[in-house]
C-alpha cells in the first residue's frame, strides 16, 4: 500500500496535521514513537497562545490532563544576583504525556497510526520509503509526501535539509515530593552555567527541575546549577525518580526556519517553530500543523504546497523573531538585573 502522506511524530504538530488533513480523505499514516518510557522532556505548561489555538477548534481539556497545583505566577530567580521576583502568568499546569495522547485520540479512524520509531527515510524517484522499528520488528512504508513532526532531532530535517540552527540540550529530573505547602513554578537564570534558562515546577506528587544547557559540558553544568539552586532555596532535590534529556532548537535568524520542499515538509519544532525566549513550542506546533493541513486539503501540487506553506508561515516566523528581541532583555544579565531590581511589572508580595 502506498500512502498519500506519512507523518513522523504525533505530538501537537503531527496530531493536528493528521486530524485536519483526514478531512480530505487522503490515505495517511502517522508514526507515533512516544510511550510511557519515552516521553518528551517538557515543563508541561500550556501557554495562553496554545490555549487560544485549542479554542479555535472548540476543544476542551479532559480533567485527567490537568495536574495540581494550578499556579498563577512565575517565581523568577537570578542566581548570580541572588534576586527573586514574581510575575503574573496564565499557564495551565498539565501532564504533557496525557496531553499528547489526548490529541492523538482526536485523530479520525480513517488515519492509520503505527506505534514505533522511525529509523530511516529515503526517497526513490517520487516515493518516500520510511523504515520503522515496531516492537523489535522492522517495517517499511511508502508515501508520496513525508511530514517531519519529530522535533529538534527530526530525521526528515537531517536527511533532506541543512541544519545549522543553534541547539541546546534540555535535561530534566523528577523527584518525589510530598510537601505541597510551598508549591511554585520558577524560571531560573544563571549565566555561569547556562546561556539559557531553567525551570522548577510541582506536578502532583512530583517536583521537576530542568533546563536548557549549552551542548558542551551540559551534564556538568546541570549538576553545578542544581547544587547552587538547592542551596539558595534550601531545597532537597537529590532523590531522583527519573531523568530525561533531548535536543531543543534556539532559532536566531529567518533561515533557521525550514518549511520544506520536494515532497518533504516540516512542522512544529522540526521546522524551527519554537520560541527562542521561553522554548514554548506547542502554540507554533498547532499553528504550523494547521496551516500545512489546510494547504494539503486544497492541493496535491508540490510546487503550490511549497510556495503557499512558506508564504502562510511568514507571520509565525516574524512573531518568533520578535521573541529574539525579548530574549535579549531576558537573558542579558545587566538588563535583567535592572528589570528585577526596579520591580518592573513584578507582583508585590505580601508578607506571609
Amino acid at each position: 500500500m502506498i500512502y498519500d502522506i506519512i507523518v513522523i511524530g504525533a505530538g501537537p504538530a503531527g496530531s493536528t496535521f493528521a486530524r485536519e488533513t483526514a478531512k480530505s480523505k487522503k490515505k495517511i499514516l502517522v508514526i507515533d514513537n512516544e510511550d510511557k518510557s519515552n516521553q518528551k522532556p517538557c515543563g508541561g505548561l500550556l501557554a495562553p497562545d496554545a490555549q487560544k489555538e485549542l479554542a479555535h477548534y472548540d476543544l476542551v481539556l479532559p480533567s485527567n490532563v490537568l495536574v495540581s497545583p494550578q499556579i498563577f505566577s512565575v517565581k523568577t530567580i537570578d542566581l548570580n544576583f541572588k534576586l527573586i521576583r514574581h510575575y503574573q502568568r496564565y499557564y495551565l499546569n498539565m501532564d504533557r504525556y496525557l496531553f499528547d495522547k489526548y490529541l492523538v485520540s482526536l485523530i479520525p479512524n480513517n488515519v492509520n497510526i503505527v506505534n514505533g520509531r522511525c529509523i530511516d527515510v529515503v526517497k526513490d524517484n517520487d516515493l518516500f520509503t520510511v523504515t520503522v522499528s515496531c516492537k523489535n520488528k522492522v517495517k517499511k512504508y511508502k508515501s508520496k509526501f513525508i511530514i517531519g513532526a519529530d522535533g529538534c532531532s527530526s530525521i526528515v530535517r537531517k536527511k533532506f535539509f541543512k541544519d545549522n540552527t543553534m541547539k541546546y540540550i534540555a535535561i530534566q529530573e523528577w523527584y518525589k515530593c510530598n510537601d505541597k505547602s510551598n508549591s511554585f513554578y520558577s524560571c531560573i537564570f544563571d549565566r555561569k552555567t547556562s546561556s539559557s534558562c531553567s525551570w522548577l515546577i510541582h506536578k502532583n506528587e512530583y517536583l521537576i527541575y530542568g533546563g536548557a544547557f549549552d551542548i558542551k559540558n551540559a551534564k556538568e553544568n546541570f549538576e553545578i546549577q542544581k547544587s547552587k539552586l538547592s542551596k539558595f532555596l534550601n531545597l532537597n532535590i537529590s532523590n531522583v525518580y527519573k531523568k530525561e534529556a533531548c535536543l531543543v532548537y534556539r532559532p536566531r535568524h529567518f533561515f533557521d526556519f525550514v518549511t520544506g520542499k520536494n515532497g518533504a515538509y516540516l512542522i512544529g519544532e522540526a521546522a524551527g517553530f519554537i520560541s527562542p525566549s521561553s522554548f514554548e513550542g506547542i502554540s507554533s506546533a498547532f499553528k504550523s500543523g494547521s496551516i500545512l493541513a489546510d494547504i494539503f486539503n486544497k492541493t496535491n501540487d508540490d510546487k503550490k504546497i511549497k510556495r503557499f506553506y512558506k508564504k502562510k508561515t511568514c507571520v509565525l516566523k516574524i512573531k518568533l523573531m520578535f521573541k529574539v528581541l525579548k530574549r535579549w532583555f531576558m537573558y542579558t544579565p545587566f538588563t535583567r538585573f535592572i528589570i528585577m531590581k526596579l520591580n518592573i511589572m513584578s507582583i508585590k508580595m505580601k508578607n506571609k
